[in-house]
């Protein structure tokens, strides 16, 4: 390969963690998690982009999760794959997983001050049909010396992000100040920074949600759709419905070109779909580091007491514009 002037002095992941480390030495730690997330990420997409040649596609044979999720096989090996790479930085105290029915405590030389909390395939049903699914997680610090798993609200986390496996690897990212994408360079295995300082448009013309579940939603909220698929809403712009139905995809191009994300409640769900500790809260964080928002309905996501590893809850996120109207029709 030529490697263009642009190739050399392309800012490696690796690189913007050694530069916060160098100015903050408390960042060290979180440079190394970060180099083994990068690890993790790499092995997953590998294996995601060779899940129909290599027999990884299907259903594992497992079982259901304790989501009530029938497992594939992928969901199984990235969660391995994560959890040895987390755990292999020496920095982890506790794991916790969608994969997993309880919380992993680190109790080894290994152990660290670190807790994660990470869904390692989100958007698994999608992989036998080649469309984008992703990791997400949360990292929280403080948690060396406790017996149990601790349960912090999500305004603690001291890192946040998502890894895209589509038609390119994208690692987007929050240390706390602000959001920034890094994209594979499959050549030289380095993650490059492609997306600096990500700033969500006030106002999109967007709105993503699986609208199949709209007969259990509330009225007003149904009134919602009409009104902003009409043109009738506050900015008087058509929006559009676009789903993929994997969160990490939504989220991408909600950050990236403004709009609305949500998984009301419902008769089914009453307390929510989606995760608050390794789906919400890490989303969550990102939104709001790029400029937007994310509530529940009634509450910021990341005010809310944990109370049990996988609790479930509403969302609303996106741009801050549209966020503040959905809510307004959510009850």
């Amino acid at each position: 390969k030529v490697y263009s002037k642009k190739d050399r002095l392309a800012i490696t992941m690796s690189d913007w963690m050694r530069q916060k480390a160098l100015i903050d030495p408390e960042m060290r730690d979180l440079e190394a998690i970060f180099q083994g997330i990068q690890a993790a990420c790499r092995s997953i997409a590998d294996m995601v982009g060779k899940a129909g040649i290599q027999d990884m596609t299907g259903f594992a044979g497992t079982g259901e999760n304790i989501q009530g999720e029938e497992q594939k096989k992928l969901d199984i090996l990235s969660n391995d794959v994560f959890k040895t790479k987390l755990t292999n930085t020496g920095c982890m105290a506790f794991l916790g997983s969608e994969e997993e029915d309880d919380a992993i405590s680190i109790e080894s030389r290994m152990r660290g001050d670190y807790v994660a909390f990470f869904d390692p395939l989100d958007g698994s049903s999608n992989i036998d049909c080649a469309v984008s699914v992703g990791t997400i997680f949360g990292i929280y610090k403080g948690a060396k010396d406790e017996k149990e798993l601790p349960l912090v609200q999500g305004k603690n986390q001291v890192a946040a992000g998502y890894c895209m496996y589509s038609t390119c690897t994208v690692l987007m990212i929050t240390v706390g100040d602000g959001t920034h994408g890094f994209t594979l360079d499959t050549s030289t295995g380095e993650f490059i920074l492609t997306h600096p300082d990500v700033k969500m448009p006030q106002r999109g013309k967007i709105y993503s949600c699986n609208q199949g579940n709209c007969p259990q939603w509330p009225a007003n909220l149904k009134n919602y759709f009409h009104t902003v698929s009409s043109g009738e809403g506050e900015t008087k712009e058509k929006y559009g419905l676009r789903y993929i139905g994997s969160m990490v995809g939504d989220m991408h191009r909600t950050l990236l070109y403004g709009g609305l994300f949500l998984y009301p409640a419902d008769n089914k769900n009453k307390t929510g779909k989606l995760r608050l500790l390794y789906e919400a809260n890490p989303m969550a964080m990102l939104a709001e580091q790029a400029g937007g928002k994310a509530l529940t309905g009634d509450e910021r996501v990341l005010d809310i007491q944990p109370t049990e590893l996988h609790q479930r809850v509403p969302i609303y996120i996106g741009s801050a514009g549209d966020v503040e109207e959905v809510v307004k029709y959510a009850h």
